[in-house]
Parts: C-alpha cells; structure tokens; sequence
C-alpha cells in the first residue's frame, strides 16, 4: 500500500506518462514499455485507467464547460481531469475528495495560475452527477 507522498508521486509521473503519450500520440502503454525503468506500478494503473475511460470522462468533462469547447482545454488540465476520473473508475480507488485535491494539487504543480480553481469546479460538477465514470 502506497502512502499519501508515494501516491501523489505516482500521480504525477502518470501525468506525466500521460502527457508524453498524447504529445508522440501513442497509447500509454507503448510509452510504458519504451521506458528503461518501469515506471510504478500504481502510476502505470492509473495513467492505463485513465486512458481506457477518455472517451467517458471527456463526455463528462464537456458537459461541465461552460462557453468552451474539450479541444480548446490546456492540454495538462483535460489530462489531470482524465487521471482523476480514470482513478475514480478503479476497485479500491481512495474517496472522491482526496482524488479532487490532488488533482488541484498536481494542476498547482503543472499548469496555469487559474488551472487549479478551473479543474476543481470541472471535476466537483462531474462528481456531483457519480461517483465515478461509467
């Protein structure tokens, strides 16, 4: 079991997994398997999660935006919602609110002044209407 600090390190390093796939445009997996060093094993789950459930998160995510379109979303804020819905969709995922602040976190970290404040009214609103992507 991975600690708050081990999980949110992993959190990054599958955003950024995540981000090297979309820039070379190829799936998570062969980004993956590419690597020297296997990245860890939670990091590679939740980037593949995230992954496998795009399409749904990004219906979500779309009917969240007000006046704004998914393609005209940064790049690293529709990933960071993707990661945190592709969390949410797995068995024994930790509780909504802690996949929420780390995503803000990680929008901190990563992205735009305004990111954070954007990425936690999105993804609030997609957790109001579930739990997790379906």
């Amino acid at each position: 079991m991975l600690d708050g600090g081990s999980r949110h390190r992993a959190r990054e390093r599958a955003l950024e997994l995540l981000y090297e796939a979309f820039i070379k445009d190829r799936p998570v997996g062969v980004i993956i398997a590419s690597l020297p060093v296997a990245p860890d094993a939670y990091a590679s789950a939740i980037a593949r999660a995230a992954e496998d459930r795009r399409d749904v998160s990004d219906e979500r995510i779309s009917r969240h935006l007000r006046e704004w379109s998914l393609d005209r979303l940064a790049v690293v804020d529709r990933l960071i919602m993707e990661l945190a819905l592709g969390e949410l969709s797995m068995d024994g995922s930790p509780p909504r609110a802690v996949v929420l602040d780390e995503a803000v976190e990680l929008a901190h970290e990563f992205s735009t002044e305004g990111s954070a404040r954007f990425v936690n009214g999105v993804l609030s609103a997609c957790l109001e209407e579930a739990p997790s992507p379906e």
